[in-house]
């Protein structure tokens, strides 16, 4: 575990006030194989501040994705916990987690996620629209704009280059102000140009709305952005 000191730091009255971000202890995961039993994370641990910026690096198998699926709730534990925002997720149900989520937390990933029927800004509102937020195109315009697409509003993603696609991702997932941002290698499928201006977007999105980031990544430039990295080897934390 790496810290940067030059990254900005909460106050600690902040700090004091909130409980931590996200709490994770004892997480492990194992899944049926052939051989009876894999281990892919053993008792992980580790809290993650409000506000903080935290990368997740590792080789490829290492368990990097697993985790951040875990800690999304989009997967289930086979023991330990997390708790994010004090919430202890896995003691809600499904739909709990899902309503969670829709809450609370946004996503950027690698291969972009956007709806292919439905056009830039149509992406965009589309978290808005599933909370009842009535302002959602006004917002997912003005978002859009943010990220320098004001006039792409109404191309389809296959109109879009790949980091024009990657900034509708952005958008979206900030759409909502979550106080949670899960990315999973959100440059990996994009040039070294075009992955470093996503790589600025995103940091500069989210300073500027306090979000806490938590982002899987092989790029050691991405991840000395962050205030903090966790290395995983084997499923574990070294």
């Amino acid at each position: 575990m790496r810290d940067n000191p030059e990254a900005s730091k909460i106050s600690a009255s902040d700090t004091a006030a909130r409980p931590p971000a996200i709490e994770v202890s004892g997480l492990t995961k194992r899944v049926a194989d052939a051989s009876g039993e894999l281990t892919i994370l053993q008792n992980i641990d580790f809290t993650v501040q409000p506000a903080e910026t935290l990368a997740l690096v590792g080789a490829s198998g290492s368990g990097k994705s697993t985790l951040l699926g875990l800690l999304a709730g989009l997967d289930t534990p086979s023991g330990g916990k997390v708790l994010l925002d004090g919430t202890d997720i896995f003691a809600l149900d499904e739909d709990g987690r899902a309503a969670f989520r829709k809450a609370k937390l946004g996503f950027v990933f690698q291969s972009f996620q956007l709806l292919a029927h439905l056009s830039a800004v149509e992406n965009v509102m589309l978290p808005l629209e599933l909370r009842g937020d009535g302002d959602a195109r006004a917002k997912a315009e003005a978002m859009l704009g943010r990220v320098g697409l004001a006039s792409r509003l109404r191309h389809y993603p296959k109109y879009l280059s790949g980091g024009e696609q990657q900034r509708v991702a952005l958008a979206r997932a900030f759409v909502t102000e979550p106080p949670l941002l899960f990315a999973d290698e959100p440059t990996g499928s994009l040039d070294a140009a075009t992955g470093e201006s996503i790589i600025q977007l995103m940091f500069e999105l989210n300073r500027e709305r306090g979000s806490t980031l938590v982002l899987v990544t092989h790029d050691p430039a991405m991840a000395a952005r962050c205030g903090r990295t966790i290395t995983i080897a084997a499923g574990r934390l070294v």
